[in-house]
């Protein structure tokens, strides 16, 4: 992995660098967002060190949900010691994010309710990713998985709209992969009282068959926005 920039309007330091893979199909290069742990911001709310861990677990549960929401990522070591490495996407240049994100868009709605389950505090309009392919990826997922509710999101077009059974189905999936099937890989990653707090949160979700209201004593939109 070679580091070839930085992202300069990034809070932590997140650096563009070139990865180069050898595999059966030969060497290959791609581009790469790098975030080592050492540059990593301390937070009032969140403990020092564990930005990485969560960006990682966020993008497992991407996968074993089969919805693939967040780019390929890994962790692993670098020029900065061990970080996040996550695969570089594209942004659609048709797509004009500020229109895009209040969209009633299914693939939105899709993020939304994976918001919910992550416990995300700070899904911003920039962390949109719409692809060239017409998939679409989130990014920027290390404050998430706190014990206390934190969601903070720009995708409250679907507050208090009733659970499809997919999306009620993908809620009791999640909450097996907390409870019983990944939770000892999810234990290498975050602490025990966030992953029962993640399971509570599920079990809410399903009480209410909802996406939930903005909560009143929390900010619910994060600042800035954009």
């Amino acid at each position: 992995m070679t580091v070839t920039g930085r992202l300069i309007d990034a809070s932590n330091a997140t650096l563009y660098a070139m990865c180069t893979v050898k595999d059966s199909l030969g060497e290959r290069e791609f581009a790469c967002i790098y975030k080592p742990i050492a540059g990593e911001r301390p937070l009032w709310d969140f403990p020092d060190g564990t930005l990485a861990n969560r960006e990682y677990l966020t993008f497992l549960l991407s996968h074993w949900l089969d919805l693939h929401l967040v780019p390929p990522t890994i962790l692993r070591d670098g020029p900065y010691g061990t970080g996040m490495v996550q695969m570089w996407i594209d942004i659609d240049p048709e797509i004009e994010l500020m229109d895009f994100y209040s969209k009633d868009d299914p693939r939105l709605r899709s993020l939304a309710l994976f918001d919910v389950i992550i416990n995300n505090t700070d899904r911003k309009i920039g962390h949109l990713i719409p692809s060239t392919e017409g998939h679409l990826y989130g990014c920027d997922h290390g404050v998430t998985f706190h014990e206390e509710d934190k969601l903070r999101t720009v995708l409250w077009q679907w507050a208090g709209e009733i659970f499809t059974d997919p999306e009620t189905d993908l809620l009791r999936k999640a909450r097996e992969i907390f409870l019983v099937s990944k939770r000892e890989i999810v234990k290498g990653l975050i602490e025990e009282q966030e992953i029962d707090a993640t399971i509570a949160r599920i079990d809410r979700a399903l009480i209410a068959g909802s996406f939930p209201q903005p909560n009143p004593d929390w900010p619910a939109v994060p600042w800035p926005p954009f």
